[in-house]
């Protein structure tokens, strides 16, 4: 439990304020800290479900990035904290299905989505190389398939102005595998203010067969995500607040020119790290 709910849950004080003023204390800590004082009486559960709480963990911005959508209406929604939840585990499509925006459930903080079609494929305009297909278990339209090529490059951007401020984000390429061939060896990944500084670290394409649990494995292995897709960690970024700047995130690997096969590309998140 955080350190503001620590000191909300210690006195027995705190059982005969008004409503309104332990949900201004709720407001003051986390989601998770917030559901989990609920728990102490039934006017911190009541506190605690209140709009103005959960209104709170929202992003200052929602109501613009939701504006980027088709139809979402957050009125269909009972309550804030339903609404809450609902962007931590239903991603919602944005910029005409070209993004995804979602909140991580423990800060509220933003996460993304590029969509395959919006991230520059190197050859990814030729048939020859890549193939365009749809897959029931993408948030996208469409995603890219290697088909074959010896010179792998990918590349997507994102504006700094979109990201939650004083946060640590993480950047991953998402990924399956179709009778994969030719993807053992290692590649670059980049993460970086355009012009600026990056973070670059060598990784593998391919999974460490015992690191396939998600959660298990060390090293800059793909390691398999609760739903059913790979993650390729490219790097990090600390986001302070203030300024939009264009943030790239790329992988790429075009030493060994070998032929590659089987390759599948949802897109690349960006998401705050924990810990």
């Amino acid at each position: 439990m955080g350190t503001n709910a620590r000191k909300i849950a210690s006195g027995a004080d705190f059982y005969i304020l008004p409503e309104g003023c332990i949900a201004n204390m709720l407001r003051l800590t986390s989601p998770p800290d917030a559901s989990r004082l609920s728990l102490v009486s039934s006017i911190f559960r009541s506190a605690a479900e209140s709009d103005d709480v959960w209104e709170r963990f929202l992003p200052a911005d929602y109501q613009t990035v939701i504006a980027r959508s088709d139809g979402f209406s957050p009125a269909a929604f009972a309550s804030k904290k339903k609404l809450y939840f609902h962007h931590c585990n239903t991603p919602l499509l944005i910029d005409g299905g070209m993004k995804s925006f979602s909140l991580d459930k423990w800060s509220g903080k933003k996460c993304y989505m590029i969509a395959a079609r919006s991230l520059t494929i190197i050859w990814g305009e030729h048939p020859s190389y890549w193939e365009w297909i749809s897959l029931p278990e993408s948030r996208f339209e469409e995603v890219a398939q290697l088909r074959e090529v010896c010179w792998l490059e990918i590349c997507g951007n994102i504006n700094t102005g979109m990201l939650s401020p004083d946060t640590t984000y993480g950047a991953y390429l998402v990924c399956k595998y179709a009778n994969a061939r030719g993807l053992g060896g290692i590649a670059d990944a980049f993460v970086g203010i355009i012009g600026g500084e990056s973070c670059t670290q060598t990784v593998y394409l391919e999974p460490l067969l015992q690191a396939a649990v998600p959660g298990e494995g060390d090293g800059p292995y793909p390691k398999q995500r609760g739903d059913g897709w790979f993650e390729i960690e490219l790097g990090e970024y600390v986001h302070e607040g203030g300024g939009e700047e264009e943030l790239e995130m790329s992988l790429r690997e075009v030493k060994t020119l070998n032929w590659k096969h089987g390759l599948i590309i949802q897109g690349i998140e960006i998401r705050p790290k924990r810990g």
